[in-house]
């Protein structure tokens, strides 16, 4: 069953339902949903779908040409191998010229990779021959630096030529309701915290009743998928996955400033640098600077993929208990216990989709939100504010904390945060917002009867 991504959808139909020439640009980092996307939106339409591979350019003509031939003869079982990619797109021409065709192109990067020629004369046939058709045209495509550089770049054979493109991101927490509706809201924002929202991994995981035994059937296991999913998806897109490897554990275990991964990995800071900058174009590292503040020695790096980061956090450390069987018995002292810990990271990521996305009437137009920290000079310690919501002009501000924590949340948690945002001291006025995991104080509600501030529950996110 095909869940989510209604919006992309119903786009994508719109422009197919015109009937006129479209070059539609989708990528997005792996896992994230794009082929299941397009394959949704070719139901029941005349498509051509070719997939690209890994290989010669010979070996791609020829996957080609058996799509095609898939697509005018599906009963038939031999498929000629056209003389040319050229050759091969002229019959595309050919056959959409009797009814709307989709022709898509998957994976796009291993086919230009194959044959550097491919975007010049996909140039070419769209100036001289598809642009005059209805020929419905996806290139489609993993690695999002090669996408937007040799397929969307102004240095692109293929630039100016697209009528659309589509960065395919990872679902949001709300989003993500759909897949287990049967789960509380505790229960969505841990399958959040543990698929980042890939619906690739939601499926994987295949929670039915219980999160703990889909973990441990599905995560613990060394024979499930998901058990190896970061060392094979490493392997699938790196040529030196062990060094990709110590990177990420190094940045998992707290390392964050460039010279403590360097140091922690044992490489100069230039090498390490450029690692860095990989795997921040594959979506599993994020550099994050404070907020109002250009990127210097502040910034920090911080694994963006939430699986990654379980995996990291949770299964790494636990190889032994799992390859003896013995992670059954520990599960609840070395997992479990410390989801509350693991969760507050994630559970600041919900915050703040939920002021860019869900959140209703917020004092200011939010611009953007992310995190702020500095030092308190009259205190003498580096201080950190989980939510700095910042205007699109002006000088008021919102400034959150964000708590997972089983416990209510008081009177003191305001008084911090106003004690912080004088630290902060770019605003000249600011709102208040207190996330928690299970809810307030009488005397915190108080303050929010009062204007103080405003206290939003979990379970309000999901509403």
């Amino acid at each position: 069953m095909f869940l989510g991504r209604q919006e992309e959808l119903k786009s994508m139909n719109r422009r197919y339902e015109k009937g006129r020439f479209e070059c539609v640009v989708i990528y997005g980092r792996r896992r994230v949903g794009k082929t299941s996307l397009i394959k949704e939106f070719c139901k029941e339409k005349p498509s051509i779908y070719f997939s690209a591979i890994r290989g010669t350019a010979g070996d791609n003509l020829e996957e080609l040409s058996k799509a095609i031939h898939a697509y005018k003869s599906p009963a038939s079982s031999h498929a000629p191998v056209y003389s040319s990619f050229s050759a091969a797109f002229d019959e595309i021409a050919s056959l959409g010229k009797e009814e709307r065709l989709i022709f898509v192109i998957d994976e796009y990067p291993y086919l230009a990779s194959a044959d550097e020629s491919v975007s010049s004369r996909l140039q070419h046939i769209i100036d001289h021959v598809w642009q005059h058709g209805n020929i419905f045209l996806i290139l489609c495509g993993s690695s999002m630096s090669f996408m937007e550089n040799q397929v969307l770049g102004y240095e692109s054979p293929l630039y100016g030529r697209r009528t659309a493109q589509y960065k395919i991101q990872a679902m949001t927490y709300k989003e993500i309701e759909v897949f287990n509706p049967q789960l509380q809201s505790d229960e969505q924002a841990l399958l959040y915290g543990i698929t980042g929202g890939i619906p690739h991994y939601i499926n994987k995981l295949d929670v039915g009743r219980s999160i703990d035994d889909a973990l441990l059937e599905n995560v613990f296991e060394p024979s499930s998928y998901l058990f190896e999913e970061p060392e094979n998806l490493l392997k699938q897109e790196l040529r030196e996955p062990a060094v990709y490897n110590s990177i990420i554990a190094a940045v998992a275990a707290g390392a964050s400033k460039l010279n403590e991964i360097a140091t922690k990995v044992g490489m100069e800071t230039g090498a390490c640098s450029k690692y860095l900058n990989v795997l921040l174009n594959l979506g599993i590292l994020k550099k994050e600077t404070p907020v109002m503040e250009k990127q210097g020695r502040k910034t920090i790096y911080v694994i963006e993929d939430n699986f990654f980061r379980f995996w990291y956090y949770f299964v790494a450390k636990n190889m032994s208990a799992i390859y003896s069987g013995r992670i059954y018995q520990i599960y609840d002292g070395t997992v479990k216990k410390y989801f509350s810990d693991y969760m507050g990271q994630i559970f600041e990521k919900m915050c703040k989709e939920y002021l860019l996305k869900y959140a209703q009437d917020t004092e200011i137009l939010i611009k953007e939100v992310g995190q702020w920290w500095g030092n308190d000079k009259t205190a003498h310690k580096e201080i950190q504010i989980d939510i700095v919501g910042t205007p699109a002009e002006g000088k008021e501000f919102i400034i959150g904390s964000c708590k997972f924590k089983n416990e209510k949340i008081g009177t003191d948690e305001l008084e911090l945060l106003k004690n912080y945002s004088e630290v902060f001291g770019y605003g000249e006025k600011y709102y208040y917002y207190i996330f928690s995991k299970s809810g307030f104080t009488e005397g915190l509600k108080e303050k929010e009867k009062n204007g103080e501030v405003k206290l939003i529950s979990l379970e309000e996110l999901y509403r």
